[in-house]
């Protein structure tokens, strides 16, 4: 058995789903956390990005995503919140068309729509995803 090198920092492999509507971007705020997050989460074994994504956003926001219409937003790195300090978060990020109503299901308290302005109520790589989707003219700065 080799030994862990201590200093190399752990990273958090993470899905996410950015839904634009009117200027603004989606984000769910999980039960019992202070920051709000892009709807989505981590694979389970075996699972591509499409699937688990998919079942990540049926999971949190009730909606189904039409698979055929996923498309690579962006992929950012940035400090996990609520991991121990030194942990980065890789999340790779999709916009898709998405069936049925949107509710908070499962361990979400709230959902809620943002512009760049609520950046300080966002995870770090939330804030990284928003300022994008402002450069981008997506969402309201």
């Amino acid at each position: 058995m080799g030994a862990v090198d201590s200093a190399t920092p752990a990273v958090v492999d993470a899905l996410a789903w950015v839904h634009v509507r009117d200027g603004r971007v989606l984000q769910v705020r999980p039960k019992g956390k202070d920051v709000f997050y892009f709807p989505g989460g981590k694979r389970e074994p075996g699972e591509n990005d499409a699937e688990a994504l998919i079942r990540e956003v049926a999971e949190e926001v009730s909606v189904q995503l039409d698979p055929a219409t996923l498309q690579l937003f962006t992929v950012v790195d940035a400090a996990a919140h609520g991991y121990p300090e030194g942990t980065r978060v890789r999340l790779t990020c999709y916009t898709a068309e998405c069936t049925g109503d949107l509710a908070p299901r499962s361990e979400i308290a709230e959902l809620a729509w943002f512009t760049q302005a609520d950046a300080d109520r966002c995870a770090p790589a939330g804030v990284r995803v928003l300022a994008e989707l402002a450069q981008r003219g997506l969402v309201t700065r």
